[in-house]
C-alpha cells in the first residue's frame, strides 16, 4: 500500500538564528521508504546496522524546500543517517551543495532556467518520481542482468544511487506521471553502471524528461537460482508490510 505523499512528515527542520538544519528520524526515512516510495531496502529499515536515508527522501525535501527548475541536475555523494544535521543554505544560487554542521557533503546540485513554487505540482512531481525510482528493483535491473548476465552479490546486494537529472518543458500540470524510455547496464567488471531514462507527462501530454543512474557493485555471473532468492526476500518484505498496514 502506498500512501499520498505529504513530505512535511517525513523530516525536521531548525530554523534556529541562521541557515536551516534538517535532519530525519529513522522512523520517518524508513516510513517514507516503505509506505511512500514503495522501497522496500533493508538499509532503510529503522534497526539496521548501516541504515540510512533514502536519496529520494532527501530529493524530495529539497525541491519542497527550494521549487523546481527547468534543468536540475543531484549528484549523491554521501550517505545521510538519522543524526545527519544538514544545513539547507537561505541564499539560492546555481550551483549548491548540502552540508552537515561540519562541511561533509551529500548531495551537490544544479539548476538553471525558469523555477516554480507551486507546491501542488512539486509535490506530485516529487511522489511520481520516488514511486517510480522505487520500481528499479527488481522490475528494471533484472532484466538488464541477465541481458548482460551478471547479477549483484546476492548476500550482500549493494546498488548505490549516483545521481539523476530532470529536465522540464512546462512548470505546470495535472496528474503528473513518469514513464520509462530506455534502460542500459554497462558491465565494468565488477561494478557495473546502469542508466533509466524516463518521461515526465501531465495530463497525458510529455512536459519533461530525465534519467537516473546507479552504481551496482559486487557483480558477478547471472545465476536465476540466487537472484531468484534475493527477489522473493524483497517481495515477502512488501507483502509483509502490506498486510502490517491492513491489521
Amino acid at each position: 500500500m502506498v500512501n499520498t505523499m505529504n513530505i512535511a512528515n517525513y523530516f525536521n527542520i531548525d530554523s534556529g538564528e541562521s541557515d536551516p538544519q534538517v535532519n530525519f528520524t529513522r522512523n520517518q526515512a524508513s516510513s517514507f521508504a516503505k509506505g511512500v516510495a514503495g522501497d522496500f531496502n533493508p538499509i532503510h529499515d529503522e534497526e539496521h546496522r548501516r541504515f540510512c536515508v533514502p536519496g529520494d527522501l532527501l530529493f524530495s525535501v529539497f525541491l519542497s524546500y527550494y521549487g523546481v527548475c527547468q534543468e536540475m541536475k543531484f549528484e549523491f555523494s554521501g550517505m545521510v543517517i538519522d543524526t545527519t544535521q544538514l544545513i539547507f543554505p537561505e541564499q539560492v544560487s546555481d550551483t549548491m551543495s548540502l552540508q552537515d554542521i561540519n562541511e561533509k557533503g551529500y548531495m551537490d546540485i544544479s539548476m538553471s532556467g525558469d523555477c516554480t513554487q507551486d507546491a501542488e505540482f512539486i509535490s506530485k512531481l516529487s511522489e511520481k518520481y520516488v514511486q517510480f525510482s522505487s520500481k528499479t528493483f527488481p522490475d528494471i535491473l533484472v532484466p538488464l542482468m541477465e541481458k548482460e548476465n551478471v547479477m549483484i552479490n546476492p548476500t550482500r546486494p549493494l546498488i548505490i544511487y549516483k545521481n539523476m537529472e530532470i529536465y522540464l518543458d512546462k512548470l505546470s500540470g495535472n496528474n503528473v506521471a513518469l514513464e520509462l524510455n530506455n534502460s542500459s547496464l554497462k558491465n565494468n567488471g565488477k561494478k557495473g553502471e546502469a542508466r533509466l531514462e524516463f518521461s515526465i507527462l501531465a495530463d497525458g501530454e510529455q512536459i519533461g524528461h530525465g534519467a537516473k543512474n546507479l552504481i551496482l557493485s559486487g557483480l558477478r555471473e547471472f545465476d536465476s537460482e540466487q537472484l531468484g532468492g534475493v527477489i522473493s526476500s524483497y517481495a515477502q518484505r512488501k507483502s509483509d508490510y502490506s498486510t502490517q498496514q491492513t491489521c
